[in-house]
């Protein structure tokens, strides 16, 4: 069996029908000033019941491709956001 990659981030919107766009933050050592610097990038994940909502934290897996962008689907939501 394979290892897929989990990627955890907050969702910052719904894109679409069974879509969400999710922000993962992930901290790295700056190479000359030797200091903890953010690095942020955006992922598109499927969400088949439609049951994310923008703020919620959430536990993405790595799949199949399921359009051009979308290769990540949704494993478990961590904690709700604020509604």
């Amino acid at each position: 069996m394979t290892h897929k990659r989990e990627i955890q981030g907050v969702v910052v919107k719904k894109s679409g029908d069974k879509t969400a766009s999710i922000l993962v933050t992930r901290s790295v050592l700056h190479p000359k000033y030797h200091k903890t610097v953010k690095r942020f990038k955006k992922y598109l994940i499927h969400d088949e019941k439609n049951e994310l909502n923008e703020g919620d934290t959430v536990i993405a897996v790595e799949c199949r491709p399921l359009s051009k962008t979308k290769s990540f689907r949704l494993k478990t939501i961590v904690a709700t956001g604020v509604k």
